[in-house]
């Protein structure tokens, strides 16, 4: 396992990059899906990795606590060499209620999570919308726990989606988010 952080080029204020994804559910996700709400979480995220597995809980509490936000987990990694992550494992990890998101997605290409910058699973991407387009609000860490098994005290995630949902200037440092490295499909 390759402990990675992110480095997105996402800055603040930039449009979210946009993605045409299925769903475990059998649907097609696109931004225009999460249109109504006031933000979007946007997870990459998998099934395998004990950094992500340590944040389900909290990503199923999100989805939710808040109405206002959509929490969408997106599954980039290489389900080839990795099937724990594939497309029948995610549809059972939410048959089984493990995954409670708004939206469990498949980036079968890997085109997504390269156009969001992701690099770990989890990284968290938090947008707000603004004259009807996503905007980055925050990308770093969910919390303050830096491996799976600690207890977190902090949660930055809660905070960021709060002061966005309040109108509020989010001041709050984004530190890299930590977790097991993308598996990228060899070219």
């Amino acid at each position: 396992m390759v402990l990675q952080e992110s480095d997105s080029e996402l800055e603040a204020g930039d449009p979210a990059p946009e993605f045409d994804l299925e769903g475990v559910d059998g649907e097609t996700y696109s931004l225009d899906s999460f249109a109504d709400d006031e933000a979007l979480l946007v997870v990459f995220t998998c099934n395998h990795c004990p950094y992500a597995q340590a944040k389900f809980d909290l990503l199923n509490e999100l989805a939710a606590e808040y109405d206002d936000v959509s929490v969408v987990g997106i599954n980039p990694n290489d389900a080839a060499e990795y099937p724990d992550d594939s497309f029948e494992k995610m549809e059972a990890f939410v048959d089984e209620g493990k995954i409670e998101y708004d939206a469990y997605l498949r980036d079968e290409s890997q085109a997504v999570a390269r156009a969001y910058g992701a690099v770990c699973t989890p990284d968290p991407f938090l947008f707000e919308r603004e004259d009807g387009t996503f905007r980055l609000a925050y990308h770093g860490r969910l919390d303050d726990a830096p491996n799976p098994d600690d207890e977190p005290s902090r949660f930055q995630i809660r905070e960021a989606i709060d002061a966005v949902l309040a109108g509020e200037s989010l001041d709050l440092e984004w530190q890299p988010s930590r977790g097991c490295s993308i598996k990228w499909k060899e070219d």
